[in-house]
């Protein structure tokens, strides 16, 4: 399946730990501003290699999501049926961030029209994906064999509450998501300690894979990477970056697609980052757990189906 590929472009060093989370925040010597600047290093660094690929004269198009492909296009593909199984524990975003997507998927189809949107109702973002591409069947021998900790893990956030801010998308020739860097004592409000973001987004992610290999089951997860991000939208057709279905990428096309990226970040940088002085606008920061604590997902969840195993306690 074409999906977007989060190789650790950090710097962080591998080591022989345990728990794959602390490798970063042991080189960040458990700093919250260094280990933003990991994240920071990785989406921006991962852009600039997208763009390079994007404008290079060797670049073969979009990559097409085959199976999203066929099940949106039912009266093509009337037998098909996506069979691979997952077990993820999401991260739901708020309303307020929510509305942030809209306004930016609207953006983007008026330079890409042909791109599939993830519906609002679907945005997740992994928090911890334990296994993938399985039969329902094996599924299921995970779920009972974590289940004494579903509860404790999907109400962690209402406990642990860590904080996401600088919204920016991050892009590949596969999908576009929207992400984000962990806080590290930005435009503070009044309602939260002026320490609280010294527990950042990778602690809560270590910790959950610490509470889910604790009850014995083998966490294979793809997303290790210094990355916070939520999929916006899909390429399921050449067309918007060619002039037919399945042509070669158009020079102009292409162009002016990266600088629709480009100026909703520009855009989003201005009116959504922080500044000093100054609280930060609605949708710019999401502190995990608001409205919905985790959710423990099974079964067919590519994107952003399957079913709730569990939905935590959110605040």
């Amino acid at each position: 399946m074409a999906e977007m590929v989060f190789e650790d472009l950090s710097g962080a060093s591998k080591s022989s730990f345990s728990n794959p989370y602390d490798p970063l925040i042991a080189v960040c010597n458990d700093q919250p501003h260094l280990i933003q600047t990991r994240y920071a290093k990785h989406r921006e660094t991962r852009n600039q290699q997208h763009k390079q690929k994007f404008l290079s004269l060797g670049f073969t198009g979009a990559s097409i999501d085959p199976v999203l492909q066929k099940l949106i296009n039912p009266n093509r593909y009337p037998e098909f049926q996506d069979t691979r199984n997952c077990l993820v524990f999401w991260a739901r975003p708020p309303r307020s961030l929510r509305d942030l997507v809209e306004v930016v998927q609207q953006q983007l189809v008026t330079i890409a029209p042909n791109l599939w949107l993830m519906p609002l109702d679907n945005l997740h973002m992994t928090a911890l994906e334990i296994t993938f591409s399985l039969t329902a069947h094996e599924i299921e021998d995970f779920v009972n064999k974590i289940r004494p900790k579903i509860p404790e893990i999907t109400d962690y956030t209402s406990s642990h509450r860590t904080r996401l801010i600088k919204p920016m998308l991050s892009y590949d020739n596969a999908a576009i998501a929207l992400s984000f860097e962990p806080a590290a004592g930005e435009s503070m409000s009044g309602e939260r300690a002026l320490d609280a973001d010294e527990y950042t987004y990778h602690h809560l992610r270590r910790d959950l894979y610490a509470l889910s290999k604790s009850t014995g089951v083998e966490v294979v997860s793809r997303y290790v990477v210094p990355s916070a991000h939520l999929t916006v939208a899909r390429f399921v057709t050449q067309r918007d970056l060619s002039n037919s279905p399945e042509g070669s990428p158009d020079t102009e096309k292409v162009q002016n697609f990266i600088r629709k990226i480009e100026q909703i970040n520009s855009w989003l940088q201005q009116d959504y980052w922080p500044k000093d002085g100054q609280a930060i606008k609605a949708g710019g920061q999401w502190i995990v757990g608001q409205e919905k604590g985790l959710d423990c997902r099974k079964g067919i969840l590519w994107y952003g189906g399957g079913e709730t195993v569990r939905l935590g306690r959110g605040f």
